[in-house]
């Protein structure tokens, strides 16, 4: 499957945005003219250096600004002569944008009037990444974003100073469950505009799976600092077989817990989110018997369920190691209907399937097969058996 993973390991702008695409092959000149045209501005396009990265650069110089409000904006973008889907992106961008700002300034869509948002420029990029995401023939791909590099310190505004990331930029980052983080300068790094690119492109949750590389894109920033300030774009192709999920692993040692307890602590922790539960019997120091408890579970969860472990062991302390990520298989239910002894029984069954469709497991419910098997006086692993052959007749 085609992929594109956004590395803002410097952040994000617009003109970021637009010279990575460009660097990856997107028409320059198709980009400028549809910029120039969409807004009062004047487009160059060079090559740059940002220590040692030979970079494409986007430089948009305004000729006249002022304020505008969003429906102005889209307006003039409704008025334009270029292709419909990259206007109907555009404004979707600005959308973002603007209820971003809206809710900071608590204010409403309509009446949001606001210069920072109405800039000649802020038009100008989000025309131009529009555009050039088109011209790349893009939206059939899936789209990862690694975290973001916002920076760190003060952003000057009319009004005074405010912490990076701008108010804008935090909200989109919120609102659109963008992964982000400080650093690795002072200075601000993401842009509202950036980032409202950046929540309207991404479709993809999570870590990418592995990738086989098939071009790179740098876009320059317009400040020079001790790292590389550009955003690069990788475009490739990805194993899209299986889901990536993200995950973690609680493990703790114990040494002194009965088997009830153990076997309740399962049934306590599954029932507080875990994703999986183990228990592995294990020799501990000075030869004693103990158990290795394992869980798997979502980030989110983990602190929750160490105190889980905690409460119901008496152990003094729980490991939580992150995992990269675990590949898996996309899940559904079903009921399967088997006759037993003249008797129909309608059994659930858990089937597994990749993201292209094709079947890969079908699992009965043991639940259920354990309650036919009594009913009927069928062993239950013969009801199992004949509930997953069922299973396979019926399900394409």
């Amino acid at each position: 499957m085609k992929a594109i993973l956004f590395d803002p390991f410097c952040g994000a702008s617009g003109d970021m945005t637009i010279g990575a695409l460009i660097d990856l092959g997107a028409n320059a000149r198709k980009i400028i003219d549809a910029m120039e045209l969409a807004a009062n501005v004047k487009v160059e396009i060079s090559k740059t250096v940002r220590k040692g990265i030979f970079a494409s650069s986007v430089d948009v110089i305004t000729k006249k600004d002022g304020s505008m409000t969003l429906n102005g904006i889209i307006d003039r973008i409704n008025s334009i002569y270029i292709e419909p889907a990259v206007i109907s992106d555009a404004i979707s961008v600005f959308k973002i944008l603007g209820k971003a700002e809206a809710k900071i300034h608590g204010t409403t869509l309509e009446k949001l009037h606001f210069h920072e948002l109405g800039q000649e420029d802020a038009i100008a990029d989000i025309i131009g990444a529009c555009m050039a995401f088109h011209d790349l023939g893009l939206k059939d791909h899936r789209i990862f974003c690694n975290p973001i590099s916002v920076g760190m310190g003060f952003i000057k505004f009319s009004h005074g100073k405010f912490p990076v990331p701008a108010p804008a930029a935090l909200e989109i980052l919120k609102e659109y469950t963008l992964p982000w983080q400080m650093g690795p300068v002072e200075g601000e790094l993401l842009t509202p505009t950036g980032a409202a690119l950046l929540a309207y492109f991404v479709n993809e949750k999570g870590m990418i799976p592995a990738i086989k590389t098939g071009g790179v894109g740098y876009g320059a920033g317009s400040r020079n600092f001790h790292v590389p300030n550009v955003l690069r774009i990788i475009r490739g192709e990805v194993d899209d077989s299986l889901i990536p999920d993200m995950i973690e692993m609680l493990e703790t040692n114990v040494d002194d817990v009965t088997g009830q307890v153990l076997g309740n602590l399962i049934e306590v922790l599954m029932d507080a989110g875990a994703r999986d539960a183990s228990i592995i019997p294990a020799t501990m120091k000075k030869g004693r018997s103990g158990h290795i408890i394992q869980v798997i579970a979502k980030s989110q969860d983990s602190n929750r369920l160490a105190r889980k472990i905690i409460e119901e062991t008496g152990s003094l302390g729980v490991r939580i190691i992150p995992v990269k990520h675990r590949m898996i298989a996309m899940r559904e239910m079903e009921n399967v209907s088997i006759s037993l002894k003249g008797t129909d029984f309608l059994i659930a069954v858990k089937v597994a399937r990749d993201l292209k469709g094709a079947l890969l497991n079908i699992s009965a419910e043991f639940d259920d097969c354990r309650k036919a098997s009594q009913e009927s006086g069928i062993p239950v692993r013969d009801v199992i058996r004949l509930t997953e052959e069922e299973a396979r007749r019926n399900v394409s």
